[in-house]
Formats: structure tokens, C-alpha cells, sequence
């Protein structure tokens, strides 16, 4: 028994289903997002979107209980409201580190659709790279 059936145990089938729609569709979003965020034509519209993006995931974990998404969602929305406030694309090395973390999200996906328990997050990950470069 893993995180599906958890929340299918927890919350109403419909709900769960729905927040796995949804959270499909914006995790399969995101790389192309997170490569737009090094063009400067895109950077803007990139950055707002990702952050709406990362604050749903956020909002709908917290809903659901889901500990480990809720935490990291609310880790990269602040990284990302920093990044909102920059005017410029973002280094190679905040891009890698975006599409690392775009990694674990798809394999939380994985994870809800085969019934496993949530994999784990790489503690390098919680290091983010110098914004201040960017």
C-alpha cells in the first residue's frame, strides 16, 4: 500500500483523481517552462507561470496531507518569488537545479500512479544555487 492508496483512503476517489489530473499536466509542464526561464523573451511570462504552478501544487498537498510535496512546493515558490523580483534569465546552474527538482515531481507522479511510497528528496537539492548571480 503506498500514496495512492492513502489518499484514496483519506479523501473522496473524485478528489484524488482530479489532484492527479491536474498535478500530471503542470509536472509535464515544467521543463519547458524552467528552460524558458534562461531566455530573455521568455523569463517574465516563465517565472509567473512556474510560480502559479509550484503554489497549486502547493495549495492541493497541503489539502491532501501530502507532507514531503507540500514542504518542497513551498520551498521553491519562495526561491521562485525571489527569482519575481529579478529582471533577468536565470544561469545554467539554477536551470539544472530547477530541472532536478522538476525530476522529483515527476517521480512523485510515478509514484501516485504505481501505489509507491513517496520518493525520497536528495538533501543537495535543498541547497539552492547563488540567485544573486543570476
Amino acid at each position: 500500500m503506498g500514496i495512492r492508496a492513502d489518499l484514496d483512503a483519506d479523501f473522496d476517489y473524485e478528489i484524488v483523481d482530479e489532484f492527479y489530473d491536474h498535478y500530471t499536466m503542470m509536472v509535464e509542464s515544467m521543463e519547458v517552462m524552467i528552460i524558458d526561464l534562461s531566455k530573455s523573451n521568455s523569463y517574465r511570462r516563465s517565472v509567473d507561470e512556474l510560480f502559479r504552478v509550484f503554489h497549486n501544487i502547493k495549495s492541493a498537498s497541503g489539502f491532501l496531507k501530502i507532507e514531503p510535496m507540500n514542504r518542497l512546493s513551498t520551498f521553491v515558490e519562495e526561491v521562485l518569488e525571489e527569482l519575481r523580483k529579478k529582471d533577468k534569465p536565470i544561469s545554467e546552474d539554477t536551470v539544472t537545479w530547477f530541472l532536478e527538482i522538476s525530476d522529483i515531481y515527476a517521480k512523485w507522479k510515478d509514484d501516485i500512479q504505481q501505489d509507491n511510497n513517496l520518493s525520497k528528496v536528495r538533501y543537495s537539492l535543498l541547497k539552492i544555487p547563488d540567485l544573486d548571480n543570476n
